[in-house]
C-alpha cells in the first residue's frame, strides 16, 4: 500500500515503538487487529472485555452511556491490561477532542464527516503544535502510554491513531478528499448509518448494489491514499471474511453481545 507523503510523521510513518499501543503496531505490521465497541459505563465491564484476545475497546461516547467518568476509567483500566482504548467522540469539536485524548486514549474514532475541511479540523485539534492547536495540562494521556509527559509530548503526534467514519452521502461523496487529508490515519464504515442515509433503512441486505459500490468506494480510496480501512461487523464469521479486505474491523458491541447471549440461552431453555 502506498505511503502517502506528508511533512511529519504520522502514525504510518513513525519509527517510535511503543509496546503499549497494541492497535498501532498490529496495523503496522498488517496484523489485522479486532476491536469492540463498548457503550455501558462500567470499569468493571471495560476490564471483562479487555480480558479477552481483542486488541482495542472503542469507548462509545457518541451512541453510549459513556460520561467523563466512564470514559477515563475504561481507558485506564483497558490500558493497564495491555489492550488499546479508542474513544469514539460525540463530534468533531475542539474542545470534545480534546477532553478525549486527556484520558490517555490511544486513538480518536471521528463520526459522520462529511468532507475534507471537516477531517482537517478533527487533525487540527487532534495534534500539539506544531502540527495542530491540541493543548496541554493534563498528567492523565502518558499514562495510559506507559510514558512520562515530556515522553508522551515528543510522540503523540505520530502514535494516536485518527479514525474518521465515512456514513453519509457527503461524506461518500467527498472520501477521496478526506482520505487524502495528512494526519488522517484510518477510514471506518459506519454501515448502519451509511445504509440509511443511502437506502432509507437499516440494516443493509449487503448486496443492494448502491451500498455495495459505496463501501468500494471508501476502500479504494483508503487504499489509494495510504491510508488503513476498517469497519464494524455483526460477529466473528463476518470478522474472518472483512480480513481479507480490511485492515481491522470492530465486531458489534457489549450491549448487542449480553443481548444475544441470553435470547440465544432462553431460546434454549424454552425450547
Amino acid at each position: 500500500m502506498a505511503i502517502q507523503p506528508v511533512t511529519y510523521p504520522t502514525a504510518h510513518t513513525t519509527d517510535i515503538e511503543n509496546p503499549r499501543l497494541r492497535i498501532l503496531n498490529k496495523l503496522k505490521k498488517g496484523e489485522y487487529p479486532l476491536m469492540t465497541f463498548s457503550a455501558l459505563p462500567s470499569v468493571r465491564l471495560a476490564q471483562i472485555i479487555a480480558l479477552t484476545d481483542l486488541d482495542g475497546v472503542i469507548i462509545d461516547c457518541e451512541h453510549g452511556h459513556i460520561g467523563d467518568d466512564a470514559m477515563h476509567n475504561s481507558v485506564a483500566a483497558i490500558s493497564a491490561l495491555g489492550k488499546s482504548p479508542i474513544i469514539r467522540i460525540r463530534g468533531p469539536a475542539h474542545d470534545i477532542i480534546k477532553r478525549a485524548l486527556d484520558t490517555g486514549a490511544h486513538g480518536i474514532m471521528v463520526p459522520q464527516i462529511n468532507n475534507a475541511e471537516e477531517a482537517r479540523q478533527v487533525v487540527q485539534s487532534a495534534k500539539f503544535p506544531p502540527q495542530g492547536g491540541r493543548g496541554q495540562g493534563s498528567a492523565f494521556p502518558a499514562i495510559a502510554h506507559g510514558l512520562t509527559t515530556p515522553e508522551y509530548m515528543l510522540s503523540a503526534n505520530e502514535t494516536i491513531l485518527t479514525m474518521v467514519q465515512i456514513e453519509t452521502v457527503a461524506g461518500l461523496k467527498n472520501v477521496d478528499a478526506i482520505a487524502a487529508v495528512p494526519g488522517v490515519d484510518l477510514l471506518f464504515i459506519g454501515p448502519n448509518d451509511l445504509a440509511q442515509s443511502l437506502l432509507g433503512y437499516v440494516p443493509a441486505r449487503g448486496d443492494e448494489p448502491e451500498f455495495v459500490a459505496a463501501i468500494d468506494k471508501i476502500v479504494e480510496a483508503a487504499e489509494r491514499h495510504g491510508k488503513w480501512a476498517g469497519r464494524m461487523v455483526n460477529n466473528g464469521a463476518m470478522a474472518k471474511e472483512a480480513k481479507e479486505r480490511y485492515d481491522t474491523v470492530a465486531i458489534t458491541g457489549d450491549t448487542k453481545a449480553i443481548q444475544n447471549f441470553y435470547a440465544g440461552e432462553i431460546e434454549i431453555a424454552r425450547s
